[in-house]
């Protein structure tokens, strides 16, 4: 019997993997309004892809996914948190303008590559400023989770994977060690 590694079914449902250059450029900024029609058909696709991603694998924390990583080239991304009534996020051009200066070290995974999880360091909250489709600039702040998510999903479109926010001496594991170490996200109140 033939396993597939998640990085390969990632692949094959259309996320670009570690390597290609389009995760290491800063994804170009959308002139919105004069935009809007490229912005949502980059939202649309986003949703489209999050649909197949979440058919192979069960996101129990959330999942977000940055335009780079369906090869396009674009500051947006899509957040959906964990629960199934939360509606999700859309991000486009988002840039962080504060952090806490508390933070937290927990796993993450990545989904251009599946196959291991590392521990990254993460404000306990970020204030993000987006922009709408009409042009206005929203002010939003996340908080723990929902924070660590999006700060992820920031760092895809400014060419930054989660590796370059883990401490130094630090590796990855495998995701088989991962699901040992039984440690899920957990903040306090």
């Amino acid at each position: 019997m033939t396993v597939v590694q998640p990085s390969q079914r990632m692949r094959e449902i259309g996320v670009v993997q570690y390597g290609a250059p389009v995760l290491a450029e800063v994804a170009w900024p959308f002139d919105l309004p004069a935009e809007r029609e490229a912005a949502e058909h980059t939202t649309t696709m986003l949703f489209a892809s999050m649909e197949r991603i979440g058919q192979v694998h069960p996101f129990a924390k959330g999942m977000g996914l940055a335009a780079p990583q369906i090869s396009i080239g674009r500051a947006a991304a899509a957040v959906q948190p964990p629960g199934r009534d939360t509606p999700a996020i859309v991000l486009l051009n988002p840039r962080i303008t504060d952090r806490s200066e508390e933070d937290d070290e927990h796993y993450e995974g990545c989904l251009s590559f599946f196959d291991v999880r590392g521990m990254v360091l993460r404000p306990l909250s970020i204030t993000v400023e987006t922009t709408a489709l009409d042009g206005t600039t929203v002010t939003t702040v996340y908080e723990r989770g929902l924070a660590r998510l999006v700060h992820h999903e920031i760092d895809h479109l400014d060419g930054l994977l989660y590796l370059a926010r883990m401490r130094p001496g630090v590796e990855p594991i495998s995701v088989d060690e991962y699901r040992q170490t039984g440690r899920a996200w957990v903040y306090d109140s």
